[in-house]
């Protein structure tokens, strides 16, 4: 059984820099793709970005203009989300999300029901 458990969320400033990480367990990831959602009070939940395990190869949202940067830890299979230059509209809950990899595009994988497992959750708020 897969398990996802994220961590690193908090209360941080306008402009400030947070990493999530998202501790992985239950399988060999090689042949999977993980990612990362967000959650705000009014929105679905949205995509963030994700990453392909066996090779590194990302995929951003378009929102992200370069402010965070997916990255994964086979050793420690553990994924990270560095997010740097905070706004108050990054607050939300993040999720963390893993299935696996068919091998087509990237793109395919920024949709909230493709991915089969999912973590509970962190919460980041950014005060303004």
């Amino acid at each position: 059984q897969v398990q996802l458990v994220e961590s690193g969320g908090g209360l941080v400033q306008d402009g400030d820099s947070l990493r999530l990480s998202c501790a992985a367990s239950g399988r060999a990831f090689s042949t999977y793709v993980m990612g990362w959602f967000r959650r705000t009070p009014w929105k679905e939940r949205e995509f963030v970005a994700t990453i392909r395990w066996s090779d590194g190869r990302t995929y951003y949202a378009d929102f992200m203009k370069g402010r965070f940067t997916i990255s994964r830890d086979n050793a420690k299979n553990t994924m990270y989300l560095q997010m740097n230059n905070l706004k108050p509209e990054d607050t939300a809950v993040y999720y963390c999300a893993a299935r696996r990899d068919y091998g087509g595009r990237l793109d395919y994988y920024g949709i909230e029901s493709r991915y089969d497992y999912w973590g509970q959750g962190t919460q980041v708020t950014v005060s303004s």
